[in-house]
């Protein structure tokens, strides 16, 4: 994994710096999202190692799906994945955009949360949390919500590599290993 992760980096670093200077961070996002989807899909998968299939048609294939997926692929975007294309370089896409992502929210001064629970959150739950989480961090927060029905109560909180578990069975098991160290 670290060799994607390298070939990766001056990709992505260099699709960020492009975004920043042209003010198009989110609009960047979404395409490197969308052309990351399409990379890990089995279907391009099976075409990205074939030799009979062009780069320019592999760039085609990548503008329509994201078309269809409702993101327009400028010119920028379209020569973006032909130098990854040419360069054998699409399947690392998924790399790509994680890295992009991360460059970003370290200059727009964000952290992702993802938010596991058993039912959504209210809006107020919502913005307590935002600001609970804000205040810890001291970044802005993006909350994504997962629901799990098996979670029986409480919440599972991903944010980076820390996770906070205040789920009702993660509770238990703390409680366990208490009782069991007495």
């Amino acid at each position: 994994m670290a060799e994607t992760a390298t070939i990766a980096r001056p990709y992505a670093r260099a699709a960020f710096e492009y975004a920043r200077e042209k003010s198009a961070l989110a609009y960047w996002s979404r395409g490197l999202a969308v052309a990351a989807s399409v990379a890990q899909s089995p279907q391009a998968a099976a075409l990205l190692g074939n030799p009979r299939v062009s780069a320019s048609e592999l760039v085609g294939l990548f503008v329509g799906v994201a078309k269809d997926a409702g993101v327009v692929l400028d010119d920028d975007g379209q020569n973006f994945l032909a130098v990854l294309a040419e360069n054998g370089r699409l399947s690392s896409l998924p790399e790509i955009a994680l890295q992009y992502e991360v460059l970003r929210a370290e200059v727009e001064n964000t952290l992702d949360v993802n938010v596991v629970t058993a039912m959504a959150l209210t809006d107020p739950q919502r913005a307590s949390l935002q600001s609970a989480l804000a205040t810890r961090f001291g970044r802005n927060i993006r909350v994504a919500e997962t629901l799990d029905a098996t979670l029986l109560g409480g919440a599972i909180v991903r944010a980076g590599d820390l996770i906070i578990d205040g789920s009702l069975a993660g509770s238990l098991a703390r409680l366990e290993q208490q009782i069991s160290q007495s």
